[in-house]
């Protein structure tokens, strides 16, 4: 039975030193198709440990329905690092952040008001088990113990930079121990007092999470644990963006020499991210600090593998760091495999769109339509993720009157008998003055779920209209509401786009059918266009915003098809051509 196990503030494995060179690669935001390349590459730039959160809202999509296939089979994805040579880290833990929408909590959860999440709440500890009960048991035979490569599993993410429930924390140690699980367990923390002192639990590894000064987090940790060794569970060697603000960029050279320190102490690291790839569909989370701020669709974190599993300036670096700390200490190299060729990249020009839809004459075809008294979020209507339309009719006449949407989280579009009137948004409400005929007047309400809050105390986040709507002082009651999930798209009813025609200021769907002859990595250029979801072939590439910082979307080769293909682009304002470009070179904005 081999097992990592702790003595001298050391790891050993099959009785021998371990220092744990470990990368991040999250399986669900990489096709299934990529995870060997990407792994491959891991290995080939010195590292012998891969490490991925297990996200609870992918797995549990809708309470009680799980799923383990496609981008979600994690069995999978660690029988290939098996076959790669890598040791694996899983972290199952019910919450991951990662800047995964929820934090990975899935959205279900809200349906339930009074339950208090990541707590000894009977309520939410039910849901947990019931998740572990279907999660662990595929788990089990991936354990080092059971022959499998999984070494290590934690039991709460960063938890004492959420709460102190020391009960909570070891009622789950003791749900995995009790389910089977009997590699070593750990738990993650920034080093911090209140930090260490809330997130750790007495007779577990402790690990913490910084992105510099690791002089300055050891010495803190050592203060709190002064027989575990030093392991940094997230080297921030780079960063994620958020919509509406400048790319983020690390120097190479200043991220390798950080893990060259961390290497001379003595410390295990795990890059976080190694690679880190894409939010797909509507899985990216978001911030609230100040303010409400969504993350954006890629997740390349400037890490040393590009979003699209390019060889950066940064991987390069990390590499000489490795085989020179090697060389260094008198040290064999691990076996590293011979780096796989670049995945090509191609440029298909410029694709026509040439059917449209309009969404809001197609909410009948897109959803079932519920009626309410008072606009409620759309997790009280079994809804998670996309968009959300409330209707209700004005009475009239009414002069000068001022429209308010209390608490639209997110973005919301307002209609006036179909007129676009303007925009609101979470961290800039606007209000509008309306003059309604003597007959009344359509309202019709879009909002659009951003992604919820991934960190700190305002994660139970609901999404649409929060309160309620109201003409001056007169909350506005009897209201349609569309759910719109937009899981599939396939009942849309398409007419042909005249030349030209692309300038309106409604949710509009566009179509286009497009031939491949030599299947190749391309990514999505859409100058002219304003905000929106693409899709191809059914599949949810993600979302689009001029405000940058991101220009493009990944679009990985194997979503693609050899012949026909199916482009379908929700723009939610306007187009000034309706096309894209479909380009050879990824740009993720302008850095800081």
């Amino acid at each position: 039975m081999m097992q990592l196990e702790i003595a001298n503030r050391q790891f050993y494995w099959d009785g021998e030193p371990l220092q744990m060179l470990s990368g991040a690669i999250h399986y669900f935001r990489v096709v299934p198709q990529y995870w060997e390349d990407r792994l491959l590459k891991l290995k080939a730039c010195g590292f012998n440990t891969v490490e991925s959160y297990l996200p609870w809202n992918l797995h549990e999509p809708k309470e009680g329905q799980f799923c383990f296939e496609g981008i979600a089979d994690v069995e999978k994805f660690v029988g290939i690092a098996k076959k790669v040579g890598l040791h694996v880290i899983l972290r199952p833990s019910p919450y991951i952040c990662a800047e995964w929408e929820f934090g990975g909590l899935p959205a279900w959860l809200l349906r339930y008001p009074e339950m208090k999440l990541r707590c000894m709440d009977e309520m939410y500890l039910e849901k947990v088990d019931r998740y572990y009960d279907a999660l662990i048991p595929r788990l089990l035979p991936l354990l080092s113990t059971n022959g499998g490569p999984v070494i290590a599993m934690q039991i709460e993410n960063e938890y004492g930079s959420y709460g102190n429930d020391q009960a909570y924390l070891n009622y789950l140690k003791e749900g995995l121990v009790r389910r089977g699980v009997d590699v070593l367990l750990f738990t993650s923390d920034g080093p911090g007092d209140g930090m260490l002192q809330g997130g750790s639990v007495p007779g577990v590894l402790a690990t913490v999470n910084f992105g510099s000064r690791p002089e300055e987090a050891f010495k803190k940790f050592r203060e709190y644990r002064p027989d575990d060794p030093f392991m940094c569970m997230e080297y921030w060697n780079g960063w994620f963006d958020h919509w509406m603000k400048p790319h983020h960029t690390r120097d190479a050279q200043d991220a390798a020499d950080v893990f060259d320190k961390m290497l001379q102490a003595g410390a295990s690291v795990n890059f976080y991210m190694f690679h880190g790839g894409t939010n797909f569909g509507f899985y990216n989370g978001a911030n609230y600090h100040d303010k409400y701020e969504p993350t954006i669709t890629s997740y390349d974190y400037d890490a040393p593998l590009s979003e699209c599993g390019d060889i950066t300036e940064k991987y390069e670096a990390v590499r000489r760091v490795i085989t020179s700390f090697y060389e260094k200490n008198g040290l064999t190299s691990p076996d590293a495999p011979e780096l796989p060729a670049l995945n090509p990249k191609k440029n298909y020009g410029t694709i026509a769109m040439t059917q449209k839809a309009d969404m809001l004459d197609q909410l009948m075809h897109l959803s079932e339509p519920v009626e309410r008294v008072s606009p409620v979020p759309m997790e009280m209507l079994g809804q998670s993720y996309g968009f959300i339309v409330y209707s209700t009719h004005i009475s009239g006449p009414r002069t000068g009157e001022s429209l308010y949407i209390q608490e639209v989280h997110d973005r919301a579009q307002i209609f006036l008998d179909g007129i676009y009137q303007g925009t609101t948004e979470r961290w800039n409400p606007q209000s509008f003055q309306f003059d309604i005929p003597a007959t009344g007047a359509r309202l019709d309400i879009v909002v659009e779920n951003m992604g919820r809050v991934n960190y700190g105390p305002k994660l139970k986040d609901y999404k649409g209209v929060t309160e309620g709507v109201r003409m001056n002082n007169q909350y506005l009651f009897n209201w349609t509401i569309y759910p719109l999930p937009m899981e599939d798209l396939s009942s849309l009813q398409f007419t042909d786009l005249t030349n030209g025609e692309g300038g309106t200021d409604r949710p509009m769907f566009y179509r286009s059918l497009f031939d491949v002859e030599e299947i190749a990595d391309t990514f999505i250029r859409l100058n002219g266009w304003n905000k929106g979801v693409v899709w191809i072939n059914g599949f949810n590439l993600g979302r689009y915003w001029k405000e940058g910082p991101q220009q493009t979307l990944y679009l990985p080769a194997p979503l693609l098809q050899k012949g026909r293909n199916e482009l379908v682009i929700l723009e939610l304002h306007h187009t000034d051509a309706p096309q894209v470009e479909l380009v050879d070179q990824p740009d993720l904005g302008q850095p800081e």
